[in-house]
This record gives C-alpha cells, sequence and structure tokens, in this order.
C-alpha cells in the first residue's frame, strides 16, 4: 500500500528511547539515533519529528512502561509508611537489575541534563517527576502518615530513587543499592525522632 511504513514504529521508539536512556538528550545524536533504530534521517523526521520532539515521545513511552509499576505497587492495601517506601523502591531495583535496558534511569538522566533541553521538554520532565512525588504522597496517606509526614517522605523516597540510579551507573553493587533502599525503608519507623523546629523545618529530637 503506497504510503505505508515499512518498519516498526513502537520498537523504533522503544530503541530511540534507549539512545536517550544510555547517552542523555546532549550526547543522543542523529547519528546515534538512526544507527540504533535503524531508520535513516528522512524516515526518522517525518515519523517521530525533530529531536526535541522524539525525545518527548521515549519520555512518554518511558512513563508508560514503568509509571504503572510504581502505581501497582503502591496501590497496596499497605499497613505503614515503611512499607510504600519498600514497594516503591523495589521497582527501581528490579528496574536498575534487568540487564535488557540501559543502567539507571531516563526521567533522572534528563532531570540532570535539564539545561540542555527546551521548556517544553524541560516541563515534561518536571510534570513525570511531580507526578510520581503526588503519587507516593497519596499513597504514604492511605497507609497512615499525616500531611506533613507524608509529604517528607515522599519527597525523600523520591530523592533515595533518584540517587539508586546515579548509583547504578557509577557501577555500585546491587547489594549496596538494596543496602540504600532498605535504610530508606527504615526511615519512617524513625521518623518520631524528628521535631519541627521554630523556623517551621524539621529537626533531631533532643534527647532528654
Amino acid at each position: 500500500m503506497a504510503g505505508r511504513k515499512q518498519f516498526d514504529v513502537d520498537e523504533a521508539l522503544r530503541r530511540a528511547m534507549y539512545v536517550f536512556w544510555r547517552w542523555g538528550y546532549a550526547e543522543a545524536s542523529i547519528d546515534r539515533l538512526t544507527e540504533d533504530t535503524g531508520l535513516g534521517r528522512s524516515s526518522l523526521y517525518s515519523t517521530f519529528g525533530d529531536k526535541s520532539t522524539l525525545f518527548r515521545k521515549s519520555l512518554q513511552r518511558y512513563a508508560q512502561t514503568y509509571h504503572p509499576l510504581y502505581d501497582q505497587a503502591l496501590s497496596g492495601p499497605h499497613p505503614g509508611p515503611s512499607t510504600v517506601v519498600a514497594a516503591y523502591l523495589q521497582v527501581t531495583l528490579n528496574r536498575i537489575a534487568d540487564p535488557t535496558v540501559p543502567d539507571g534511569c531516563l526521567l533522572t538522566l534528563s532531570a540532570a541534563q535539564l539545561p540542555t533541553l527546551d521548556a517544553e521538554s524541560q516541563a515534561t520532565v518536571r510534570a513525570m517527576i511531580d507526578g510520581l512525588r503526588a503519587m507516593l504522597k497519596q499513597a504514604l496517606l492511605a497507609a497512615g502518615a499525616g500531611e506533613q509526614e507524608a509529604a517528607e517522605l515522599a519527597l525523600c523516597t523520591l530523592a533515595t530513587n533518584k540517587s539508586l540510579a546515579v548509583l547504578s551507573r557509577a557501577g555500585f553493587s546491587s547489594e549496596d543499592l538494596a543496602t540504600v533502599a532498605a535504610a530508606a525503608a527504615r526511615i519512617p519507623r524513625d521518623h518520631s525522632h524528628y521535631l519541627e523546629q521554630p523556623d517551621g523545618h524539621p529537626g533531631l529530637r533532643q534527647s532528654d
């Protein structure tokens, strides 16, 4: 049929996603994208648009692949905030342990390279991160955390998630990463050791 594409568009997008995931936006050259997708420049542009558009499509593909796994892990029911944190970070550990995908996290790498992105791509990255943060907060509230505790733990868990991605790219062992995740899951149990200070910031509870 005239005009019918002679390649698998979804597979080409998956491969492009891996290029951005492995190299980051700045180093994901058009030559690398065409080589890894198997598409010529004209086919790449006509199918996905320019590099920035392809990058955003890759981010969306990444979110469609992994964010439902986080949503499922957080759906519970969870007996307490600690199990919410543990469940969320286990999804991260599982992805990192998958030998078929690049190390780290496309969203984390993209956040680290935010200045290299155009305004629309920057907004997309931030919106995805904010969405994960909101997802975590709601799960923590459902598990019995108070409003402030849920907000703080959601941010801490998100930060740990991003740290795991960075450490994995730096070659830290799976045992090291599991240690980080386990320590983070203990934070809610220790949260009673923190009190809000007069300036509104949390601080260590002073010993009697």
